[in-house]
């Protein structure tokens, strides 16, 4: 059978770190050799590290952004161990490079690769190793878990200050403290309901502060969040 490259994605809360270290336990158990990594990003429980919520966890080699896959693997796979399976996780940090050497080592070593991560992020916009994967995976696996509503969960809610977000930073490292996974229905009700009450809340805001003429002025050429954080530089001016 010859080697394939994986996806398998799923939301926050999903299991994705089990799974991969399932499947890492199952290779093991029948004496075959694996080798974890995951990207340097994800520092939730240390630099290196692959860990559940329910307790689990492995040490992994670190990826970073000038990390060559296909020559880290292949030094591997020659000078140290014979590899039958690499294990990704948090696959979604990738980049475009990285997953077309990826792609190589599936080709040229004849390697399995299977990644874990999420697809899109709490803006409803897909990463970039993810994106990649997507065109370039030979198989893709959806890791499911569960609204808040009881349906299929395949978006995420990015919280700051217990309050929901949906602008900013693309990545923030966090966890259940920072992220929710919610239905598509369920996602853009709470990005209506929030996006409502910045817009009253910044409604009396600026009456109070009598700067309307001054928020006009910027507001077309800012994003949200600079738009945001103009409206209280002029409150703490007042």
């Amino acid at each position: 059978m010859s080697a394939k490259l994986y996806f398998r994605y799923g939301s926050m809360g999903s299991g994705k770190s089990i799974e991969l270290l399932r499947t890492n336990f199952n290779y093991k158990e029948k004496n075959q050799n694996t080798f974890l990594l995951t990207s340097i990003l994800d520092d939730r429980y240390g630099i290196g590290k692959i860990t559940t919520r329910i307790g689990l966890d492995s040490d992994a080699e670190i990826i970073d952004k000038n990390t060559n896959l296909f020559k880290l693997i292949k030094k591997k796979h020659f000078d140290e161990k014979y590899i039958n399976c690499v294990l990704i996780d948090e696959s979604q940090f990738l980049t475009k490079k990285h997953i077309w050497q990826l792609t190589d080592v599936v080709d040229n070593l004849g390697i399995p690769v299977i990644c874990y991560g999420l697809k899109i992020d709490y803006r409803g916009e897909l990463f970039e190793g993810s994106k990649y994967l997507l065109m370039l995976a030979d198989a893709i696996d959806e890791i499911r878990t569960v609204c808040t509503c009881g349906k299929k969960a395949t978006m995420i809610v990015r919280y700051l200050d217990n309050k929901p977000v949906f602008d900013g930073e693309q990545i923030i490292i966090g966890g259940n403290e920072t992220y929710t996974s919610y239905c598509r229905k369920c996602w853009k009700k709470l990005k209506d309901e929030t996006k409502k009450d910045l817009e009253w809340g910044l409604f009396y805001l600026l009456k109070r502060l009598n700067a309307f003429s001054v928020i006009k002025t910027y507001s077309e050429s800012l994003n949200s969040v600079k738009f945001f954080e103009l409206v209280y530089d002029i409150a703490d001016d007042k």
